[in-house]
């Protein structure tokens, strides 16, 4: 598929349907990031000093926390006068509405609940993360992208998107923005491995380069909502740069804190998996049924192609604003 267009984008992005669920391109991007974290993690175990129980607690716990907080700030900060009013809805995943910066945050809390519970210690294990991270949040831009969703501006360069239900060609600012995060994945594999830099200093570059980098690639995005006098999503981008160049910061002062010594597994004695590989395959494969798009615009730019979304069980009628 070649963008050398313009081009005009005609992708289904429901993949298929499973009695009655719709299965999402988008939702397979979160399936594939946090299959591709809990590789990640387990090829690292000894080095992080983790059991294999752990890794799964990990995935697990980072996989609802991913959720769960992107969720709450797609909620709180960009749809609240919707679920104000459907308040029931808001538990409801496979009607969309997912926040980036939400999973940013719900990862991170996933990780702190998880190391106060094994006695970890939290800045070597987001710094450890920090790459899967990156890959989670390129791989979901380009599910974006898949489901049609997410604006960017009009514009006449060779490379404009003609999108379902927009009018004009456009920027496709969802591939800038996914491209940005997959390649900020190097440098942070590449600076960890070469400087070897201080614990928490790969976290905050995480951070801040996510968040820095994608303010002037939102300058090409039209926001539906603003917060502070400016695009909500650019203020949340210049809070948590802020936030990226406080940790990188306050890195060389923990930088004398010593490395936990290798060896997970000879940690703790051998504990049986039991429910842990069933409830991450659950997870992993309820995510699929996530679209990308607004709830409340879910079934208005979606529904004609696919009636289930206005009627059934799963997807009840929503009035858009």
């Amino acid at each position: 598929m070649s963008l050398l267009g313009p081009y005009i984008h005609s992708i289904d992005p429901i993949i298929g349907t499973i009695f009655g669920v719709h299965l999402w391109w988008y939702g397979l991007s979160y399936t594939l990031g946090f299959f591709n974290a809990f590789n990640f993690i387990g090829k690292r175990r000894a080095k992080l000093a983790l059991t294999e129980v752990q890794v799964y607690d990990l995935a697990i716990m980072i996989a609802a926390g991913v959720l769960i907080g992107g969720r709450a700030v797609e909620v709180a900060f960009y749809e609240w006068p919707f679920y104000a009013e459907n308040l029931k809805l808001i538990p409801a995943l496979w009607l969309g509405g997912m926040a980036s910066h939400g999973l940013l945050v719900g990862g991170l809390v996933a990780v702190w609940v998880f190391c106060r519970i094994y006695d970890k210690p939290f800045l070597m294990m987001t710094d450890a993360l920090a790459a899967p991270a990156s890959f989670i949040l390129g791989a979901g831009r380009i599910g974006n992208f898949i489901d049609g969703q997410i604006l960017g501006s009009l514009t006449n360069v060779p490379w404009a998107v003609k999108f379902p239900d927009a009018e004009g060609f456009r920027h496709p600012v969802v591939l800038y923005d996914g491209l940005k995060n997959l390649a900020i994945i190097p440098v942070l594999l590449y600076i960890g491995i070469r400087f070897k830099p201080p614990r928490g200093f790969i976290t905050g570059l995480f951070l801040f380069l996510y968040s820095f980098l994608r303010i002037p690639v939102d300058l090409f995005r039209e926001y539906p909502t603003s917060l502070l006098g400016l695009d909500t999503g650019q203020t949340l981008n210049i809070g948590l740069s802020i936030v990226g160049l406080v940790v990188i910061g306050l890195s060389y002062r923990w930088s004398d804190v010593t490395e936990m010594e290798e060896g997970g597994d000879q940690m703790e004695p051998p504990v049986e998996i039991g429910w842990r590989k069933p409830v991450f395959i659950i997870l992993i494969v309820l995510c699929l049924a996530i679209p990308s798009d607004w709830t409340q615009d879910v079934p208005e730019r979606y529904g004609k192609r696919h009636p289930g979304l206005h009627h059934s069980l799963l997807y009840p009628q929503i009035d858009p604003e």
